[in-house]
């Protein structure tokens, strides 16, 4: 490779890993070119998995402030560039390398921090990001669903209490006059002493 060829393609690498918010260095010897377009194809738009020659990688990473990939640059490698949800490629990568085994994840690094390969087959059994938001999305609407009951508890229980005493003061008017009854029978009481008191003199 030319040396201008060679500065174009460094250059070309540090930018894809200034622009990745992560990346999984793996090795493809044995892998046939359709296999390769197939994991292509299988890791989606949001990836760009590209193979490259390591001399070029370390001095791309270098330049572009990454660490922690010089010790994965043995052998052929390719390179998977994340610049969406890192799950959904770690799983992509499992899934792919646990059909053909021929397929060897190495590590990378995500949000700048480095990962192993044990590092990224976990990452991999995590949910995705589409599931998490999914299950939060539906644990906010039970929570909001219990906080209107809670609301609304108060209100049904009064209009239950309002129901009731119409029912029953439809039932038995005289439960609605009863009251005003009571005090008119303790005024007859006081005002009957009075008239003794009245009398006497």
């Amino acid at each position: 490779m030319a040396r201008p060829d060679k500065a174009a393609a460094v250059a070309e690498l540090a930018d894809e890993f200034r622009s990745s918010n992560g990346a999984v260095l793996t090795e493809y010897r044995g892998l046939t070119v359709k296999q390769l377009q197939e994991l292509r194809r299988s890791l989606g738009e949001n990836v760009n998995y590209a193979v490259a020659k390591n001399t070029l990688t370390k001095i791309a990473a270098r330049d572009a402030g990454v660490d922690g990939v010089d010790d994965l640059l043995n052998g052929p490698t390719a390179i998977a560039f994340i610049k969406g949800d890192p799950v959904e490629v770690a799983k992509g990568l499992r899934d792919f390398a646990k059909a053909n085994n021929k397929l060897v994840i190495k590590g990378g690094f995500l949000e700048g921090k480095p990962l192993d390969a044990a590092e990224i087959t976990k990452l991999a059994d995590l949910e995705s990001r589409e599931v998490l938001l999914a299950k939060l999305a539906g644990g906010m609407k039970a929570n909001l669903s219990k906080a209107a009951a809670l609301f609304q508890a108060p209100l049904a229980q009064a209009a239950r209490a309002v129901g009731a005493l119409q029912t029953k003061v439809e039932q038995d008017p005289s439960a609605a006059s009863a009251p005003a009854e009571d005090t008119s029978a303790q005024t007859e009481t006081e005002e009957a002493p009075a008239a003794a008191e009245g009398s006497e003199g």
